[in-house]
């Protein structure tokens, strides 16, 4: 916590701000990120949840119902994590707090975006084992798990190491 701190404060001088001002601005940050992650997970959500309704679903077999289940849990534990910010700030609220509430919801996006990675790939495993087979749906599983952790997770990583020039 006291390295956020650091960071906040540093920033707020950088930038000829406060304090206050930098953390509504990382918040309001955060918050608009938020938006479209949850958005993602709720078209996906809706879908496992119509999903056990459909005539084919009985035809999936214990690999297909399993990546059903495990699918519905990590997009609902995604949804879950993704709105804990609310509940926070609304337990917090007019308690000034805001500086555990950035650190708070930045590590729930960070935790809530890993739990939609992988219900996208654990649903792209599901429909494309329809599809396409065993083999090719585990391919482009892994595929799409190695595109999501580099997007999301390593780029990103990189550009925070100190530049050598």
């Amino acid at each position: 916590m006291a390295r956020k701190r650091t960071d906040a404060a540093g920033a707020a001088v950088a930038r000829g701000q406060t304090l206050e001002e930098v953390l509504d601005r990382n918040l309001a940050e955060l918050l608009q990120e938020m938006r479209v992650a949850i958005t993602g997970v709720q078209i996906l959500f809706v879908f496992l949840l119509t999903l056990p309704f459909s005539a084919r679903f009985e035809e999936l077999g214990t690999f297909g119902t399993t990546v059903d289940a495990v699918t519905l849990l990590s997009t609902a534990s995604a949804t879950l994590v993704l709105i804990a910010p609310v509940s926070f700030h609304r337990t917090l609220f007019r308690q000034r707090r805001k500086q555990q509430l950035v650190a708070f919801a930045d590590a729930a996006l960070v935790v809530g975006l890993a739990l939609l990675l992988l219900g996208i790939a654990a649903a792209v495993l599901l429909v494309l084992d329809v599809v396409l087979g065993r083999w090719p749906a585990v391919a482009c599983c892994a595929f799409v798990v190695v595109l999501g952790a580099v997007a999301w997770y390593l780029l990103p990583l990189r550009q925070r190491r100190p530049s050598d020039g």
